[in-house]
């Protein structure tokens, strides 16, 4: 299967990128032990290459591969003028990269998707220093050009994920994209040399147009002496009296015709409008290209009338949202993208709705990601889309209005986290009742010199206190380094009632605690040593990362609620990330639904804890 040319990378989460090796491309067939290897034009490398063909003798299973010859140089990088002397070189690295997979044990693979026969082979590839597995990266094409670009290597592949495989057919769904632009031509004659040159000054090129040949520019660039002398050498072998050419050619008084059988690669700065090579270097003989390859047509960058979507779209309906730049990592290290963070909220959007259902949310965005450190948006403004609704608030100037976005199904989920809205931060009241929250919280926050264990001994010493009032209390954690502990008040109290009850909790267990916990906010004045027990995260318009929320953390952790039989020793909020989250959240659907139902009464509390 061939590649078409495109001029520029792309990113793209259907598509996968691998380096472009500069070697000989090579197929190989194991069949009963039995190996063949040899070139896209059928020449056989079994006698060049014995290297490989041992090594590929240790596969255990009858297969076809499809792979790239390269011999790493002094500085470990693939160079093609090695190779072609491989006899001289055999000191050196020699490596089959083998990129696809095109038959196992009998079975054709050509219709399978290429990022399964990729996996099949990345299995059947064992750890070998001559054969290996030539990997790729996902979605992420620019900055994998760049890195290519940047060792100066020949540029990327770009592979459609699902496409089948195709022989000997140049498809739309594997493209080249070159780190410099380089043609294959064919060597039709050279010139007289000038100066202190010996041999030949230039050579005159050709490739070939619906079948015929055409010039294509001189390159007398590129050579030392050896390579002069030994093309020189092969000119003299293929000597013509006539033109190669129908069209007349500039100088042709000067020129030596050759036999048009040689193809060379030349580098060139671009195209000119009649369609030569600007500027063009020679680079190498290509024994490994046969003339067909040459074809103008062919090698001309193609230039996409779309470029491969970048955006991937959450459809709702009539109602689509685009999410821009899927791939783009939000957690570098752990390789996490845009794209997981939406697929995760939409495969757990009906057990995170309910807790978000009209509730003005005050948007932390994180559109770079967590390398910094975002910033709040309250308002939704003008560039939210129809589907999007919103509920107004004044604030604390009378002539201004924010309008607060509320998130009730999927579509408005997906334009959130599109916004880089990693984590969602509801408050705790609704849009019908904005002044009387649903729950009380307490956030039990821990400094850096604080155990997660004291953290649980925090939170176990509130249950205490909590069954002793006889209420039904929840926890779950922060997905940072605390635990959050939820008890419901179902709109029955104001902000400030609700506050002034969690502040009495928070000093009682403080008391009790006081070794290691405190009340007093102010950092300087607890200390390094204490964890926060906050109170006042119960007021108006006051927020905290939902159940079911990503947080913008190493790991990609997620606030999961937790039966209070699962808080103990050993215990840690790194445990649920967006990996494992979706298959925990599915087997407990229902363990944070009480915080949504009646209320306590706060007075009957006080009493039973004589407060």
């Amino acid at each position: 299967m061939l590649a078409k040319e495109t001029d520029k990378p792309f990113d793209n989460e259907e598509w996968i990128y691998e380096i472009k090796w500069d070697g000989y491309r090579a197929i190989s067939e194991i069949n009963n032990n039995a190996v063949k290897l040899y070139s896209r034009n059928g020449n056989d490398f079994s006698g060049k290459f014995p290297l490989i063909i041992n090594d590929l003798k240790k596969i255990k299973h009858d297969a076809v591969l499809d792979g790239e010859i390269v011999v790493l140089n002094e500085e470990g990088f693939p160079d093609f003028q090695k190779i072609q002397d491989y006899e001289s070189n055999t000191h050196f690295p020699l490596i089959y990269n083998v990129f696809d997979l095109l038959s196992l044990d009998g079975n054709d693979l050509y219709h399978i998707p290429l990022i399964e026969r990729k996996a099949l082979l990345e299995k059947l590839l064992k750890k070998n220093e001559v054969i290996k597995y030539s990997d790729h990266v996902t979605g992420n094409g620019k900055i994998f050009f760049d890195a290519a670009a940047e060792k100066n290597l020949e540029g990327i592949m770009a592979k459609k994920a699902d496409s089948e495989y195709h022989p000997g057919a140049r498809s739309n769904d594997w493209l080249k994209i070159k780190n410099h632009k380089t043609a294959d031509v064919i060597i039709a004659g050279y010139t007289e040399p000038g100066g202190s040159r010996e041999y030949f000054g230039s050579l005159v090129l050709g490739m070939m147009k619906k079948g015929k040949l055409v010039y294509a520019g001189n390159a007398g660039t590129g050579y030392n002496e050896k390579t002069l002398a030994d093309l020189h050498g092969l000119m003299q072998k293929r000597i013509i009296k006539q033109s190669p050419f129908t069209e007349k050619i500039p100088g042709s008084q000067y020129i030596s015709w050759v036999k048009p059988e040689l193809v060379c690669e030349v580098k060139f700065t671009d195209w000119t409008k009649d369609e030569k090579l600007r500027h063009p270097v020679f680079l190498q003989l290509r024994n490994d290209k046969p003339i067909k390859e040459t074809d103008m047509e062919k090698q001309k960058p193609v230039k996409l009338k779309k470029e491969p979507s970048s955006e991937l779209i959450i459809t709702q309906g009539k109602i689509k949202v685009p999410v821009s730049n899927p791939g783009k990592l939000y957690w570098p290290e752990e390789g996490i993208t845009k794209k997981m963070l939406v697929e995760y909220y939409q495969e757990i959007a009906s057990y995170i709705l309910p807790f978000l259902k009209n509730r003005p949310q005050s948007l932390k965005r994180n559109p770079n990601g967590i390398i910094d450190n975002g910033f709040f948006h309250k308002d939704a403004g003008e560039k939210a889309p129809e589907f999007v609704k919103s509920f107004p608030v004044q604030s604390g100037s009378a002539d201004k209005i924010i309008d607060y976005i509320i998130c009730n199904d999927k579509a408005t989920l997906a334009y959130l986290n599109n916004l880089g809205c990693i984590e969602l931060n509801p408050w705790h009241s609704t849009i019908k009742y904005p002044g009387k929250p649903d729950y009380m919280i307490i956030d039990i926050d821990p400094s850096d010199e604080n155990t997660f264990d004291q953290v649980i001994e925090s939170a176990l010493v509130f249950k205490k206190y909590l069954d002793k009032a006889g209420v039904k209390s929840f926890c779950k954690t922060s997905g940072a380094t605390g635990l959050h502990i939820y008890v419901p008040m179902a709109h029955k109290y104001e902000y400030e009632e609700v506050k002034n009850f969690a502040q009495i909790l928070c000093m009682i267990v403080s008391e009790e605690l006081s070794s290691f916990t405190t009340v007093v906010r102010n950092l300087k004045k607890r200390g390094n040593d204490k964890i926060y027990l906050d109170f006042l995260q119960n007021r108006s318009g006051q927020t905290i990362s939902s159940v079911y929320s990503v947080r913008p953390k190493p790991g990609a952790t997620v606030s999961m609620p937790l039966a209070w039989k699962d808080i103990k020793e050993g215990l840690s909020p790194q445990q649920f990330t967006i990996h494992n989250a979706a298959k925990i959240i599915k087997k407990r659907p229902d363990i944070f639904k009480g915080i949504l139902g009646p209320g306590v009464s706060i007075n009957n509390c006080l009493k039973k804890l004589n407060a």
